[in-house]
């Protein structure tokens, strides 16, 4: 997966300088964002303070791990049953 140029904390300050009156195209043109970008962050990041946006994304980090290890457990099995279900 891609990594952000942006660390929570910018991301945080983004989102807080658009809430806080700033137009959303100023602010996205000052930080080099798309308007899409301020909107999904916004949904993603809004009332989160810093640490929650850290916490959030050592949960995201472990839940991709625990799905990549799931993924390659089932494909094992997979093929330990087509092994197994064959006639020699």
């Amino acid at each position: 997966m891609r990594r952000s140029r942006f660390t929570e904390e910018q991301i945080l300050g983004i989102v807080r300088e658009a809430e806080g009156g700033g137009r959303a195209m100023e602010v996205c043109r000052r930080h080099g964002i798309s308007k899409e970008t301020l909107r999904r962050w916004r949904a993603k990041y809004r009332g989160l303070e810093l640490q929650e946006a850290r916490r959030l994304k050592a949960l995201e980090e472990e839940n991709r791990r625990l799905k990549r290890l799931v993924a390659e457990q089932a494909l094992d099995l997979s093929l330990l049953k087509d092994v197994v279900g064959r006639k020699w």
